[in-house]
């Protein structure tokens, strides 16, 4: 039995929506066209002239599970990603236990059959527990189903070490992916370093702490021949190291969050701990240069660091609420209304950086609309309407600075491997499908 999709719109390379069909067979994409001739036995899906788009990739978001339940489950995290569009994602290891070992990643990996909604490709850790010292078996975490080397969370700071992982690492073709941050010069900082932590009298984080760590990493990327992924880019600083990196011909890629790009430290006028992320909102100037930078192509991709967290913890304020917000169920409207409506961007540029840019940069087989590729597919309402409401998401974590907001575009269906795994019905209810 076949799936076809009928009434679809596509985005073609020059940004104009044409009409199609796609025909899905074994959770594959068995053809993109006009029209296809269906059989009593086929399923027949009308999206009713909205737009069909790869399904969307998110290669850092945070799980929680095991050992942070309470915040967010593999189960959880998965429905929203898939409420949000997204088919693809690649969690984190800051989990306890940290999967820096092969028992406990495929413990992971087992968790992820069961309960995932959607594919879910974990992370390995750089060093033993996140602690920055002891490097882990890369070897046998590639082997045993890692999809890339992180410590996010928390920076290397020693260069000898970031040294050696980068060696190792790229005897296996693998890639280090890096929270950068450089821990002497956070001095208990919550927010930005600028006019709201004066005006607020919060400590701040300099600019500094990102960039120089960024710095180091990427002459060790040279000497080594690694390629190395810098995490959510917040600073005018770092793009311009990063983009002189590129020039330089050194293998290094870079991610920006949706909320580095929409919001900045002026937007914390309240003690409000869905504002307390990292890195922190920056100037208004480092959002320019962020926007710049993705026009450009210094950096590569968005990625939502998706981070949830329980409301207790987050009504704690700025200085004591946990860093982090939740961004699965929010990133494209949020991007579409902000930056395609108002033509900073368009609808291409966003598609490409939500799916074919990060599967580029990871060498996956996903983000595209082509006969012969899995069926991961989201279908987009462009002129739906809607207000954020944070009680309404699907993930466990509330912690948005976004609730409230409204946004035009949404997804209405989210198709993982041939499944419907994502709809939202006539009536404005939303529903998953296991």
């Amino acid at each position: 039995m076949r799936t076809i999709l009928v009434n679809a719109m596509q985005l073609t390379a020059d940004n104009q929506l044409v009409p199609c069909e796609i025909a899905i067979k074994d959770g594959v994409i068995e053809g993109i066209g006009e029209k296809f001739p269906s059989l009593p036995e086929d399923e027949v899906i009308d999206c009713k002239g909205n737009l069909v788009t790869p399904g969307f990739i998110d290669v850092h978001v945070h799980l929680r599970e095991p050992g942070g339940e309470a915040k967010e489950t593999i189960e959880t995290g998965t429905k929203a990603a898939a409420r949000g569009g997204y088919t693809t994602i690649c969690s984190m290891p800051n989990t306890r236990p940290v999967p820096d070992n092969e028992t406990t990643l495929k413990e992971i990996l087992n968790k992820i059959d069961h309960t995932s909604h959607i594919r879910v490709i974990p992370y390995a850790s750089i060093t033993e527990r996140l602690l920055g010292e002891n490097l882990t078996d890369m070897e046998a975490l590639k082997n045993a189903g890692a999809f890339a080397f992180t410590d996010d969370g928390v920076g290397i700071q020693t260069a000898d070490k970031m040294l050696k992982a980068m060696e190792q690492a790229a005897r296996l073709n693998m890639p280090i992916v890096a929270h950068c941050e450089d821990n002497s010069l956070i001095h208990q900082g919550v927010v930005h370093e600028g006019s709201t932590s004066k005006k607020m009298d919060l400590p701040g984080i300099p600019s500094i702490c990102e960039s120089v760590q960024i710095a180091r990493d990427v002459l060790l990327a040279e000497a080594t021949g690694c390629h190395y992924h810098v995490c959510h880019v917040s600073t005018k600083e770092s793009v311009r190291v990063i983009r002189d990196a590129k020039k330089a011909g050194i293998h290094v890629t870079a991610e920006v969050t949706p909320h580095h790009l929409l919001l900045t430290e002026e937007d914390i006028t309240t003690n409000d701990g869905n504002y307390k992320m990292n890195p922190p909102l920056r100037s208004r100037n480092d959002q320019q240069a962020l926007l710049a930078g993705l026009l450009d192509g210094t950096i590569d991709f968005i990625a939502t660091d998706h981070a949830p967290h329980t409301e207790e913890e987050k009504q704690q304020g700025l200085l004591l609420a946990p860093f982090g917000i939740v961004g699965f169920e929010t990133a494209f409207s949020l991007l579409n209304t902000h930056l395609v409506k108002t033509e900073i961007i368009t609808l291409k540029q966003l598609i490409d950086w939500m799916t074919v840019k990060p599967a580029n940069v990871f060498n996956l087989p996903y983000g595209i609309l082509e006969q012969g590729v899995p069926a991961d597919l989201t279908v987009i309402n462009l002129d739906m309407k809607k207000k954020i409401d944070k009680e309404s998401f699907y993930s466990k974590g509330k912690n948005t600075p976004f609730h409230g907001w409204e946004v035009t575009g949404l997804p209405v269906k989210t198709i993982a491997a041939g499944k419907i795994v994502f709809e939202e019905a006539n009536d404005g209810k939303t529903t998953t499908r296991t």
